[in-house]
């Protein structure tokens, strides 16, 4: 498929075709052709200023509660190397790449430092060529349609804030007890509960233990919470 033609079937309203061209464009294949136009770094620059603008505003509505340094964390998921290869690819943006012949036969097409630069600068022509909303466009079938990838209690630490508010009260170490484990090996799903002395706290579930354990260490946390807004 020729540029064009995806630029088309993605349905943006391109008005300045060589700008895409220089969004593809390697500096290998800039060197060894004397090409006259840029190659993909300066829009790689404004790519990536657009991504942790929009991926920022996005988490910030999608996550009310997360504190800055959670934010900063799911962001940084979402826009890392990894993650930029992985939406290009989803795009099929490589074909459309112009390499130096070492470039091509070093593998460069299928590099991931290379397929998240081209993600970057994609977005970075779309927006001086179209403007936010066709950028908008390209994030809601790719980075925002992956949020759902990001596990919040993942990097929220419920078990830590569960231990330390316990231990502020002079209180004994909280243990977990595995109440369950269900589902087939691919898929197992684990139901642990959250103990202190005989009292338990809380329970949660989760895709492994661990994830179990924070479930049940926000639940008391949940729990706990309610109790003492009662009092």
């Amino acid at each position: 498929m020729k540029l064009l033609d995806f630029l088309q079937k993605e349905n943006i309203p391109f008005h300045n075709l060589s700008l895409y061209k220089e969004a593809f464009t390697h500096a290998s294949y800039a060197n060894e052709s004397h090409h006259r136009g840029q190659d993909y770094e300066r829009l790689e620059f404004m790519g990536d200023a657009v991504l942790q603008l929009y991926v920022s505003e996005f988490l910030f509505k999608t996550f009310p509660d997360a504190p800055e340094g959670t934010l900063t964390t799911l962001r940084s998921k979402l826009v890392r190397e990894e993650s930029l290869a992985r939406f290009s690819k989803q795009l099929g943006l490589g074909d459309f790449l112009y390499l130096g012949i070492g470039e091509e036969k070093n593998g460069g097409r299928q590099r991931e430092s290379v397929l998240a630069n081209i993600f970057e600068s994609f977005i970075g022509a779309i927006y001086l060529d179209c403007g936010k909303d066709e950028v908008l466009k390209i994030l809601e079938k790719t980075i925002y349609l992956h949020s759902d990838d990001l596990d919040y209690d993942d990097i929220t630490d419920y078990k830590t804030t569960l231990q330390e508010l316990m231990q502020a009260d002079q209180r004994k170490t909280v243990t977990y007890e595995l109440l369950d484990s269900t589902g087939p090996a691919n898929a197992p799903e684990f139901t642990v509960a959250v103990v202190m002395d005989d009292m338990r706290l809380g329970t949660g579930k989760g895709t492994s233990k661990k994830r179990a354990e924070q479930q049940a260490a926000k639940d008391a946390l949940n729990k706990l919470a309610t109790s003492d807004h009662k009092k």
